[in-house]
């Protein structure tokens, strides 16, 4: 998170700069360098709060856990009596995932393209988002893309995405999709996705998927 705030602060830093220099030209700019400074100060602010949350995250001290409860989930294939079946059910639904999330990326990129930006496949960076979207004006925007199969009632976010929405709350888009038959739909957007941070400890967490679309707009 650091790094990548760090990159951004700078990215922004230089944006003024260059503006600066336009303006003082007699150039018109579509951004002026005041904003561009602005943002700059702003994402600034919030690295050093976010430094401040973690420096006390690291003074808490947990109580000695008590134990009311336990359950052992198992995938259905671990269950089949035939390894070679257990085996099959497991890289078939594998496949099944990778196919379906591979879809909707291609859409959203597609999607993208479409709308004038420069998309590129950052996923497999783990940084929080799937696709870093550039406009003519070298503005990005950060889209995490969520294929799901028609019916699916959940999506599951991580705790590195859901931080990256709040950080970024200007420039996220969640983008969810769904796929029937390894066709995907047109994406929908949703900008905002996240009011809070995940609880302390928390890798993931699951969302309704009908209160989310209730948000959701046209890509734009």
């Amino acid at each position: 998170m650091t790094a990548r705030l760090k990159k951004e602060i700078n990215y922004w830093d230089h944006r003024a700069q260059d503006l600066k220099a336009q303006e003082r030209a007699g150039k018109k700019t579509r951004l002026s360098s005041g904003n561009a400074e602005a943002r700059a100060n702003d994402l600034a602010d919030r690295l050093q709060r976010r430094l401040a949350e973690v420096s006390k995250e690291r003074d808490i001290s947990a109580l000695p856990p008590v134990i009311r409860g336990g359950a052992l989930v198992v995938p259905k294939g671990l269950l089949l009596p035939e390894r070679a079946g257990r085996q099959a059910t497991v890289t078939q639904f594998a496949e099944d995932t990778a196919a379906v999330e591979r879809a909707a990326m291609d859409a959203v990129m597609q999607t993208e393209r479409q709308l004038g930006f420069q998309p590129r496949d950052v996923s497999a960076e783990r940084c929080g988002y799937d696709i870093e979207s550039r406009d003519g004006d070298g503005n990005l925007r950060f889209i995490e893309v969520k294929g799901r199969v028609e019916g699916a009632d959940t999506v599951t976010v991580t705790r590195n995405e859901i931080l990256t929405a709040l950080n970024q709350p200007d420039a996220f888009i969640l983008a969810v999709v769904e796929v029937r038959n390894g066709s995907a739909s047109t994406p929908r957007y949703v900008r905002r996705p996240f009011q809070r941070e995940p609880d302390f400890g928390a890798t993931s967490v699951t969302y309704k998927l009908a209160e989310l679309l209730a948000r959701a707009e046209p890509p734009g």
